[in-house]
């Protein structure tokens, strides 16, 4: 008789919320050649490790970040009457929130996914050749921008993609400065040692929702609190140029922009190609190709950001 394995990360099946241990690594032991590694310091690595991201200052310069910012600026005018799949809107003003999948649909953000201050970081916290899970801009508008509640990206990722592990994470190069009042990311440091297992059950086709309010996999405000009294919440305020990277289980959200000023950031998810997606949990139908990647997987190789 053949055991099945039992789901070590079970959520969205219960009556009621549990923080559970993580069962993976934070920083994986080296799979690929040295050399390819980017390098970073014992310390910078002690604190991934620790706290569950890394803020790296200006690690593009102004010139890079005025040529990724025409690049996103021009996503937006393009796409903005589109009705694109990929175009999410705000609720209520109806103002570009975000557009998925841009590393396919922007030869420029194609090429910024491969840049190796990003892509080798990737690899070596990850320790393995990597691809792109999902990519996206967010463009959180001044005065409208609405916030980002509180999540775990994996507790989505592995009941609604069917991610078996905690080996994927999150770049956020910021495109404009992120200051502590129009919105920045904002992150619960250790939170990605324990995995809130959430109430509810996720409807067929939870992103036509999800991307622009969350309701499904919202973690219990006890247990956040919880959380929140061991780490404290850091708010990742920084200059454009500046890149955060953080675990796929990290505790992140963010408030809402009433400022006059965007705060955009170009979000990339490196998956280990170790790590690639099953079924979904519970029978769903996969999501769509431009929020899950499933086809045409295939290691990144690093690529000099060239700016023209």
């Amino acid at each position: 008789m053949i055991m099945l394995s039992q789901d070590a990360y079970p959520t969205r099946t219960q009556n009621s919320a549990a923080i559970l241990a993580r069962h993976d690594p934070v920083v994986y032991e080296r799979e690929i050649a040295t050399k390819r590694n980017t390098g970073l310091s014992a310390s910078q690595r002690d604190t991934y490790q620790q706290n569950g991201f890394l803020l790296m200052p200006e690690l593009f310069n102004q010139e890079e970040v005025g040529f990724l910012f025409d690049a996103m600026q021009g996503m937006r005018e393009e796409f903005t009457h589109a009705s694109r799949k990929e175009v999410i809107a705000e609720p209520g003003s109806g103002e570009v929130r975000s557009i998925f999948n841009v590393h396919r649909l922007n030869e420029i953000f194609a090429n910024l996914v491969r840049d190796p201050r990003v892509l080798n970081v990737a690899r070596e916290i990850l320790g393995s050749e990597v691809y792109i899970h999902q990519s996206r801009i967010n463009y959180k508008p001044g005065f409208t921008g609405k916030e980002f509640y509180w999540h775990s990206d994996f507790e989505t990722w592995h009941s609604e993609d069917g991610m078996p592990s905690m080996r994927a994470l999150s770049c956020s190069i910021l495109l404009t400065d992120n200051s502590d009042c129009n919105g920045p990311l904002m992150l619960i440091p250790g939170s990605h040692h324990h995995y809130v297992s959430c109430m509810g059950e996720t409807p067929d086709e939870n992103y036509k929702t999800s991307l622009k309010k969350q309701d499904v996999g919202v973690p219990d405000q006890i247990l956040l609190r919880y959380l929140a009294d061991m780490g404290g919440i850091k708010s990742c305020a920084g200059k454009a140029g500046s890149v955060v990277f953080f675990d796929c289980n990290t505790m992140h959200g963010s408030n809402g922009n009433i400022t006059p000023y965007p705060r955009s950031n170009v979000f990339f998810v490196y998956n280990s190609i170790a790590n690639q997606l099953e079924s979904p949990k519970g029978g769903l139908t996969p999501r769509p190709e431009f929020v899950a990647t499933r086809d045409g997987i295939a290691p990144l190789a690093p690529q000099e950001l060239a700016v023209d």
